[in-house]
């Protein structure tokens, strides 16, 4: 038997995942579970013996026991089409750009104000982005999770877990908050901002620093509502939220009707008062959409059990972000090492790449959303069928995005720096970039896809490893050592990307990830069986 029908026929028995222990378990003996788990259930279909019909997000079944355990649903959901890969893809890919835009924007108001304005506000919001990092443990989880329990028709377990991100999220935002009213002035001396800013920067920090209670809800929140496929309400919630901020930061900052402006205040104040409103939209989302109705208790009662399973994959998660950041900032030492010719290249050929990197996050977060709703319903053919959909996807459109930008390159870093050799090196490293982003394409789509699966801690074990032998490893060699300077730290760059993807993409193709996916199609169908 060839490899191709050794897998494909692994992956039809891997469907229904049922051996001894399950039916010892769930006491059930597994005869009904093919047709329970049919990829396409009729819409219509006849209640057998008088049964009650319930309507689930991918179709109808009976209430009762199913497949190869007690597989119950207790409450009923629209019935709304398995969610497509492209129509969750660009609602996210459009949020994300916004949230760049908007960053842009921000930048450019406070550089009206005075230069010494800027250096403090860019360094206060990368405090504020390591401290949102943390939010991440509980939310990617969470949306995993939820897309699990959706996948499997349980739309009580999607809301036991999403109730129970919201006081996991919070406790964390009142605790960064905390953190930050008390030691702002410690933490902007450790990240050697000049004293000469502190009058400026220390206010500023505080007054946001009430935005990341707000932000850690908003991020549970809008994870649960991707998790069900609402991305588009999501995204309409950011632009109303953006617009109502940027409203009120112009007069905030620079006064209206006489009045004086307030500065960096002013833009704090505007910014809490988005996120605010974007916590109250948030809730009527939930309530109109989910019919799930946040109580006082849902914000601070901790829920073990539920938190247990969002951790499992949030935690490796945000942690495989956490050692990116850091590899990230050993070689950036590195290139400031090279001269400030060099750290200014650096600096702006990685702000247009940025850019580019936003399809391939959006890519990824949708194969995550869609595989996590295949896994729960047992449709393993189905996931590897989306990953690889995902990937030539992918594929062809960051290819185009960078073939196009590596064209443009001068004219884009002209827009940045009049320097000759920051644009002439700038360019050649774009087109290095062609290097570069497939490789993070491949790594964005198969890791989130494997995450989905419940196969989660791979990933971060071998990114560790990767990331600090590959990229800051052939920068050092390459870049300094060889000579080559930030054409070898893009070598490394490039080298670090498709390392890692390639083993991902081994681990996919040679289906590591099954058995955590049975066991995640266990744990769901377990939990949601009756008491």
């Amino acid at each position: 038997m060839s490899f191709a029908r050794f897998r494909s026929a692994s992956l039809c028995l891997a469907r229904f995942p049922c051996d001894r222990a399950d039916r010892e378990e769930t006491g059930d003996s597994g005869t009904n579970l093919r047709s329970a788990y049919h990829r396409a259930p009729r819409p219509r279909a006849r209640p057998r013996d008088g049964a009650r019909v319930a309507v689930f997000r991918h179709g109808e079944m009976p209430l009762g026991r199913v497949g190869c355990g007690a597989l119950q649903s207790v409450l009923p959901a629209p019935a709304l089409p398995r969610p497509r890969l492209l129509e969750i893809t660009w609602p996210i890919f459009s949020e994300n750009l916004l949230h760049m835009l908007v960053g842009v924007f921000g930048v450019w108001l406070v550089s009206r104000l005075s230069d010494e304005a800027a250096a403090a506000y860019g360094l206060s919001n990368q405090i504020m982005l390591t401290f949102m990092i943390t939010f991440r443990f509980v939310s990617v989880g969470a949306s995993v999770v939820v897309t699990q329990y959706l996948g499997a028709r349980d739309r009580a377990g999607a809301e036991q877990v999403a109730r129970a991100s919201l006081a996991a999220n919070l406790w964390l935002g009142v605790f960064s908050f905390a953190v930050i009213a008390i030691g702002a002035r410690p933490l902007l001396e450790l990240m050697r901002l000049p004293p000469s800013l502190f009058p400026i920067a220390e206010p500023y920090l505080i007054a946001v620093g009430v935005m990341l209670a707000f932000d850690a809800v908003n991020f549970s929140m809008g994870s649960v509502l991707r998790a069900h496929t609402y991305t588009r309400d999501t995204l309409r919630l950011i632009v109303v939220m953006y617009v109502v901020q940027l409203a009120l930061s112009l007069p905030l900052m620079f006064g209206v009707a006489g009045a004086p402006g307030l500065g960096m205040m002013g833009l704090a104040l505007a910014a809490v008062v988005g996120r605010a409103l974007s916590f109250w939209m948030h809730r009527q989302l939930w309530i109109s959409r989910l019919g799930i109705r946040p109580t006082f208790e849902d914000f601070w009662r901790i829920r073990p059990d539920r938190l247990r399973e969002m951790l499992h994959i949030g935690l490796p998660g945000a942690g495989e972000n956490v050692v990116y950041r850091i590899s990230f900032m050993i070689i950036l030492a590195m290139v400031a090492n090279m001269g400030q010719t060099a750290l200014t290249t650096h600096t702006y050929t990685m702000q247009i790449m940025h850019f580019l990197l936003l399809f391939g996050m959006a890519i990824g977060f949708g194969t995550e959303i869609v595989v996590g709703h295949h896994i729960g319903a047992g449709d393993l053919q189905g996931a590897d069928r989306l990953v690889r959909g995902g990937l030539a996807i992918g594929f062809c459109v960051c290819v185009s995005l960078v073939l196009a930008t590596a064209l443009l390159g001068p004219h884009l870093l002209g827009l940045f720096s009049r320097d000759p050799e920051v644009i002439a090196t700038g360019s050649r490293l774009l087109w290095l970039t062609l290097l570069v982003e497939p490789g993070r394409t491949l790594n964005l789509v198969v890791i989130n896809g494997l995450r989905a699966t419940g196969d989660a801690r791979f990933p971060v074990g071998f990114g560790v490893f990767s990331m600090f032998a590959v990229a800051v490893g052939l920068s050092w060699l390459l870049g300094v050592h060889l000579g080559w300077g930030l054409a070898g730290v893009w070598v490394a760059y490039a080298a670090d990307e498709w390392v890692r993807g390639l083993v991902m993409a081994a681990r996919w193709h040679f289906l590591g990830w099954v058995p955590h996916a049975r066991r995640t199609f266990r744990r769901v169908r377990l939990s949601s069986r009756p008491a």
